[in-house]
């Protein structure tokens, strides 16, 4: 099991305990609602008494206002259950929303980001929906918000930023979940889009994590944008005394012989030029297995492009230079000539 599976494994696994515990809490609290001889209230008020009033009193002791609303350790403690409580709720609506879309035909990348958005928009709705439920005003935070924004625009701004641009990703949908991306000098499949940045799985099994903004802000080349089927290119260099006929017939019957190779589009071979020592071609044939390790394939073909070479007897060459030697009239009237492998540097004797 890949790590963001297990990652979602356990999320799903905390989920339903968590449901689990507070339906329990519900059913002991309403159980002792109805049997016991003291209600829930009466307790508290027995607790109360115990403690002492000032107690009672700190509890709901404004620390401040916001509007009309005082802001105490009761507010507090409730707000904090009543986020816990969302929270468990949106990753529930989350695993709904992918257990539903699996039965679809939308893509993996479209069922992720439909996932992530429902997520998103639940606890949004929730938030707002608390916010007015406690009796505050909406319009009171509006220096709230401005003293929020000076503090992203200083102090979070990355974080804002990077979250901004993942949520331009899962809109806009550059890059989606299975794609082969390549960004920097970073080549992997995307296997999550988090809030702040995307987890890329290089061949080597390794996840690195680049932030989101790197995606919007950089260039990137997504190698399965369209679909999984990519051109992969293979040069090759013989000599010229080589029929250029033959070589291209023997590179496509290699490419064909391939069983990564796609017959559809079938591989053709192009006459890239006149090399200083051989005839250059280039061998281009398509795949849509080999999409994560291109460079396998490309091994396969030169070893079996070596091998027909060497049955046809037509070879690679060595890399030629061609030395002209030129006699030249030396000061005192000797001529000298400079032969291959002689030190240039050596002066003329006399």
């Amino acid at each position: 099991m890949s790590d963001p599976e297990k990652k979602h494994s356990f999320l799903d696994t905390w989920t339903f305990r968590s449901l689990g515990l507070l339906a329990l809490v519900i059913a002991v609290l309403g159980a002792w609602r109805l049997w016991s001889p003291y209600s829930l209230p009466k307790v508290v008020e027995l607790l109360s008494q115990s403690i002492g009033e000032g107690a009672a009193e700190l509890w709901v002791e404004p620390y401040f206002r916001l509007g009309n609303l005082a802001v105490t350790p009761s507010l507090l403690f409730k707000t904090f259950v009543f986020i816990v409580i969302l929270l468990v709720l949106a990753r529930l609506v989350q695993r709904v929303t992918r257990r539903t879309l699996a039965r679809t035909t939308f893509e993996k990348g479209t069922a992720f980001a439909l996932e992530r958005g429902a997520g998103y928009v639940f606890f949004v709705f929730g938030i707002v929906l608390g916010i007015q439920s406690a009796g505050l005003d909406l319009s009171t935070l509006a220096v709230f918000g401005g003293a929020v924004g000076i503090g992203l625009g200083f102090g979070l701004q990355n974080i804002a930023k990077n979250f901004a641009s993942g949520l331009v990703l899962l809109i806009e949908r550059p890059i989606k979940v299975g794609d082969r991306v390549e960004v920097g000098e970073l080549v992997g499949d995307v296997t999550h889009i988090g809030g702040r940045g995307t987890w890329i799985r290089t061949n080597d099994n390794v996840v690195m994590i680049v932030p989101n903004s790197e995606f919007v802000e950089q260039r990137v080349t997504n190698w399965t944008a369209n679909d999984r089927q990519i051109r992969i290119h293979v040069p090759v260099g013989v000599s010229y005394d080589s029929d250029p006929e033959v070589v291209a017939r023997i590179l496509i019957e290699t490419a064909l012989a391939n069983t990564h190779v796609l017959k559809s589009p079938s591989p053709d071979v192009i006459f890239t030029g006149f090399g200083e020592s051989s005839l250059d071609f280039a061998l281009r044939a398509w795949t849509i297995t080999q999409v994560r390790t291109p460079p396998v394939l490309r091994s396969q073909l030169y070893y079996a492009i070596f091998a027909a070479f060497r049955s046809e007897g037509i070879t690679i060459p060595f890399p030629q230079r061609d030395l002209h030697l030129r006699s030249a009239d030396s000061d005192d009237g000797m001529r000298e000539k400079w032969l291959p492998g002689q030190d240039s540097n050596l002066q003329h004797p006399g």
